[in-house]
Order: structure tokens, then sequence, then C-alpha cells
């Protein structure tokens, strides 16, 4: 198989190589130039394990890698990290099902692809004979960070360098990233906010002289954000497997048509299910639930995509987010892979802020719906689930269930993806409970005996450990702050 710029001005490469890139040359997303053919048997599927899945998803879409070389892959990224052996678990609320993806070391969904692609990414550095060391370059709004800090920690011949806004992540998630003792991983605060961080790194991905740089000290780019093809597939794995199970728990017919709802800011987690559809999975609607930086609830309901308005900082941080980078792989596919609408678009949005979908396009998008929700229907939502239900969900998930209450058909089948867990967000559980917000371990312990729950292994020490990293810088000194991480070593 091979993956195609969004753009249109890159050549073809094989999935290792695409991986390796993490970004087209012409600044362009990698998207399969046609979809895999899969064998989907449900029946059989239904009774499979969660790496088995896995196993076939990777297989289709790597499909230069060895079957032995995906088996690695998938026995490193699933193993013992993992709280849940069965990796991501459901929760049933009548015709809802919320898919549990935060058992992982970093307790968010962004777990699943990021254990994963380190070893997809050395793999592939050794398939295409690279000896270069491999520079991970994120940016992050709290959980994509530590997740790929937790993946890639130590991982030979890598570097990780993370960026993440001083302001709008939670204490759990800065203690995360600022205690990481990984010795390739590089932590810094921007005083902007993600949206800075995130065009600051796609501009350090696609200029040349940087990157000849790089190449003179024997290095090379890649990314952990859901632009890498590599972070994006096994995100597929879970739609299946959830799709699969809901067949084995007779909650639904093989065939059906289920919703999935998503709480979504960069849109990565939405693509995936996108991708799932395409390759056999049965869907009705997307639901894409936005918090108050509601850009592509806008944008879904008008048909016009404006990312000229206030950057609000909010109670479901990791949302906070105007420009969503994985859209562009949608609108790829939604303008019958014409990359050079594609091209418009992406050129309007860095010239002007904005652009306006073409009539095809538009139409080629009636699956999806949206909403959003404010920071204080996002508290009652985490307040009414737990008092009528006694499940606790974390801020970003009640967006979602505020969205599935909202314009989900509730007669439909519904996943709803729980992209993290309660514990990531103890200060704003606990004010949505009625308790007045407290600090650091004070309020793992105080959530706990609030809720009956138990605190989360990955956390139960997280205070205790040292801070190791404490640089804030401006966007403006991104490049600079990178070459002295980097070169001055």
């Amino acid at each position: 198989m091979q993956y195609i710029s969004t753009r249109g001005g890159a050549p073809a490469v094989s999935a290792s190589q695409a991986i390796l890139n993490g970004i087209a040359p012409d600044g362009g997303l990698y998207v399969p130039e046609s979809w895999p053919e899969i064998s989907v048997d449900w029946d059989t599927l239904s009774h499979q394990t969660y790496t088995e899945i896995a196993t076939q998803i990777f297989d289709a879409f790597f499909d230069d890698f060895s079957v032995s070389e995906i088996d690695h892959i998938i026995c490193k990224a699933y193993g013992r990290q993992w709280d849940n052996e069965k990796i991501i678990t459901l929760h049933q609320e009548n015709n809802l099902h919320y898919i549990e993806l935060f058992h992982g070391p970093t307790l968010a969904f962004k777990d699943v692809a990021l254990q994963a692609l380190p070893h997809l990414l050395t793999t592939a550095a050794k398939k295409q004979a690279i000896s270069d060391k491999v520079v991970i370059l994120t940016a992050t709004s709290g959980d994509t960070g530590t997740a790929a800090m937790s993946g890639f920690a130590d991982v030979p011949n890598t570097e990780i360098v993370v960026f993440y806004p001083e302001v709008g992540v939670s204490d759990i998630q800065r203690q995360q990233m600022v205690s990481e003792t990984g010795k390739n991983a590089h932590v810094t605060a921007i005083t902007g906010n993600f949206d800075d961080a995130q065009k600051a790194v796609k501009t350090l991905l696609s200029n040349q002289k940087l990157v000849q740089e790089l190449a003179d000290h024997h290095m090379r780019f890649s990314s952990a954000n859901s632009i890498n093809i590599g972070r994006l597939v096994p995100q597929i794995v879970y739609y299946f497997y959830s799709y699969a199970q809901l067949i084995r728990q007779n909650d639904i017919n093989a065939g059906d048509k289920i919703n999935i709802v998503v709480p979504t800011g960069n849109f990565g987690n939405v693509l995936a299910a996108y991708y799932a559809s395409q390759i056999g999975l049965p869907v009705n609607d997307f639901v894409v639930a936005s918090n108050e930086n509601n850009v592509l609830t806008d944008f879904f309901n008008t048909g016009v995509y404006d990312s000229k308005r206030p950057f609000k900082v909010t109670n479901a941080p990791a949302m906070d987010i105007l420009v969503s980078s994985n859209l562009e792989r949608l609108l790829y596919f939604a303008s019958d892979r014409d990359a050079s609408e594609v091209q418009s678009y992406m050129t309007a949005l860095a010239d002007e802020g904005q652009y306006k979908l073409s009539e095809r396009t538009r139409r080629n998008l009636k699956q999806f719906k949206s909403c959003f929700a404010t920071q204080k229907q996002v508290s009652d939502t985490i307040l009414s689930v737990f008092d009528q239900t006694n499940y606790l969900i974390d801020p970003h998930t009640a967006v979602g269930r505020y969205a599935y209450q909202l314009v989900s058909d509730q007669n439909i089948p519904t996943l709803l993806a729980a992209t993290a867990s309660p514990y990531k967000f103890p200060q704003t559980i606990l004010s949505a409970l009625g308790d007045e917000p407290i600090e650091g371990a004070e309020a793992l312990t105080r959530l706990s005996s609030k809720t009956n729950t138990d605190i989360p292994s990955q956390v139960l020490t997280l205070f205790d450990k040292p801070i190791l990293h404490q640089k804030v810088i401006t966007p403006n000194d991104i490049l600079k702050s990178l070459k002295t991480e980097l070169f001055d070593k």
C-alpha cells in the first residue's frame, strides 16, 4: 500500500516511510492511496482479543511490515503497562456504551496509539536502513505529550521533544510531563496556547534549513501527533473491537449500524472512526462533540471553518484547540480525493484564518453531526451522570455525553469515546460534585473518598516525583529552544 499527501505535491511512499516522515514534504498529511481490503467476519471478530484484532488492522495498513514485526510491535504495545488485560473496556448506560480508553500508563486514550508508535517507528527505521537519530517533535494540549514520553522514554536512537501551553493543562497532566525521567525527553512550556505550539511544530517539521541542520547532526524529524499515520491507525482498532463486543454481548446484530460520539479538538479520534467505517464498520452517524472552542461544531453546521475567534481556556483542556489538523484528511476524502481543493482550503486557513467548503464536499459530510457544551454543561453532566448511574466521567467524556443527549438518536446503539480517567482532572470533578477544588495529591485522595473509587496506580505517587523540567519560553523562541535541546547536549 502506498501513502500520498492530502495536498498532492509529494511522492507516494510506503507505510514505513510515511511513519518515519510524520508529515509529507509539501506540508500535507499522509493518507492511504486506496482503502485496504479487510475480510470482516463479525462472528469471528466477536470472539477475538484486542491484540488479535489489532494485528489484522496493523497488517492491512502497514503492509510493508512482516508478520513477525507486527507481532513484536503489538506485544510491546499492549502488555503489562496496561491496568486491564483487555486493553479497553465498555461501560453500558442503556443504549449508550462508553469505550473506556484510559487503562494505559498515562490514563488517556492516546496511550492506545502511543504505546505502539515507538515500536512502529524504530522498526520502520530499520526497514528503511535509517541510522540517524529520530527526533519526535510534539505539540500537546496535555495528553499527547505525556503519552508520547511514556512511549518513547529511553527508546534507543530517539529524542522526544514536547511543547505544551503553560496555562490550560491540569495539575496531573503538568506533573506527568515535568516529572518525566526519560533521558531522551525534553519538555518545555510555552506562554501561548496549544494552537501556537501546534503551528510552530508544523512549521519546524517543514523547515528545510532546519531539516538539513538535523541531517548534519545525523538526526531526522518525525512526529507523535496524530498527523502521523502511525499514530492514527492504532486508534481504528478500538472501534472494531468495541463493535465486536456489542455483538458478543447481544446488544446488536452483525451489520447493525451504530452511532459514534467523540469529544474532540484535533479531530484525530473521530477520523479514526471514519477510517474504520471505510473498511467495514457499520456507522450511521458520527457525532463530533466540542467544548467552548467550538470551531468544529460551527464547521459541520455551516460548512465554514473559521479559526478567527477568541481562544478559551476551559475545564476540558485537551480540547482547547482552534486549528484541527486532522480535519485535513477528512476533507481529502469528502472532496473525492481532490488534493488541489484541499490545498486551497489550507492556504485560505493559513492566510485568512478561514475557508468555506464547496457544495459537493459539504454534501459528502452528511453523516457528521456536531454540537458543543459550555463549561457549566460539562460540570452539570458530570454531576448528573454520577448521581443517576454512580459512574464517574472526566470533563472531556462529559462533553461527549452532553452531545449524545442533545443530537444523537438514542434509539440507536451508540459508542462514546471515554477519553481519559476522571483522576486526570480531579479538581474539575470535585468542583462539579460540589466540593471546593484542592490541589495535588490531596485532590486525588479527596476524589477517591467522595466517590468511593480507587486512585489509579498510575498517579498514586505522582506528586512524590521531583520536577525535572522547568523551562518556559515564548512561541517565537521555539526554534532556538529546539536547537539548544538537540545540538548543545
